[in-house]
């Protein structure tokens, strides 16, 4: 496929556009910076003539793609102000996502977020491991915007009805040069307790966004991505027992194994995270 990469210069954006490449397909990448080159355009998302004219065709880049993979944005709550996350947020998503319609593009996977699960669980989530069963929890402007994604795109494709919008609730994105400052977390259990101990290596991040291409149907869906394990040492029944006691279990926990629920990304998708922090530490 010829796939238009949005926030290519990014932490995970990087890691998907050479995943992709490597996996066969083309990826032109656009943000708003990055490398000069024949397979990238700068180009603002927050402006929709550009937006719908870098889908299109750009000179001798390329005269038109099959799939959009959308990961610009603001990546977190706190970097700017909150006026500036919502608008820059959710005016970048609304013109990609609209874009790709009017231009006849069918197939979108957009970076969701986990921070819409209750992020940064001060209230606790209403049960353990945690999927995407029950409703969104916004508790920042930057996760509110992530659930009006969501539901936008809900809505065009009920609009569209041969539409396929897929949203991947990226845990923290983490790459190897990360993972020395891992077995520190230990040191104190309610460092991280804010998206319960968990994280994504942006190696299966990028192996989600592929499935997502390879096999999603239209219509939307949504899916937590995290690692297959905790940032912690100390065993999931210690963690949970202290931070969050009384916490409704549902399922095994697990020793180490993560507290976000992949399981429907697995059936659906043939998720299969396959890199650890303790493999590289």
């Amino acid at each position: 496929m010829r796939i238009a990469l949005t926030g290519s210069s990014g932490k995970l954006g990087r890691v998907v556009a050479r995943e992709l490449r490597d996996a066969g397909h083309r990826v032109i990448g656009l943000d708003v910076v990055g490398e000069r080159g024949p397979d990238f355009v700068q180009v603002d998302l927050t402006d929709y003539g550009q937006v719908v004219d870098a889908l299109g065709s750009v000179g001798d880049r390329h005269d038109g793609v099959d799939a959009v993979v959308h990961l610009g944005a603001i990546p977190a709550p706190g970097i700017r102000a909150d006026v500036a996350v919502f608008h820059n947020n959710m005016a970048a998503t609304f013109n990609v996502f609209h874009a790709a319609t009017r231009l006849g593009i069918d197939r979108i996977v957009a970076a969701s977020s986990e921070t819409v699960q209750g992020l940064p669980f001060d209230v606790p989530p209403p049960y353990l491991p945690v999927d995407e069963e029950y409703p969104a929890r916004p508790e920042s402007v930057y996760s509110l915007v992530k659930t009006l994604e969501e539901q936008l795109a809900i809505e065009l494709v009920r609009w569209h009805p041969q539409l396929s919008i897929t949203a991947l609730r990226f845990s923290n994105v983490m790459v190897p040069e990360d993972y020395a400052e891992f077995p520190s977390f230990d040191a104190d259990v309610r460092a991280r307790k804010w998206n319960l101990w968990s994280y994504i290596d942006a190696r299966d991040g990028a192996h989600a966004v592929l499935r997502a291409l390879e096999v999603a149907p239209a219509g939307f869906d949504r899916f937590l991505i995290a690692s297959p394990d905790t940032v912690m040492s100390r065993p999931n029944a210690e963690l949970v027992a202290e931070v969050f006691p009384g916490v409704e279990i549902r399922g095994e926990l697990g020793v180490n194994d993560s507290l976000f629920s992949t399981a429907k990304a697995q059936r659906l998708l043939g998720y299969r995270p396959q890199h650890s922090w303790r493999d590289e530490v």
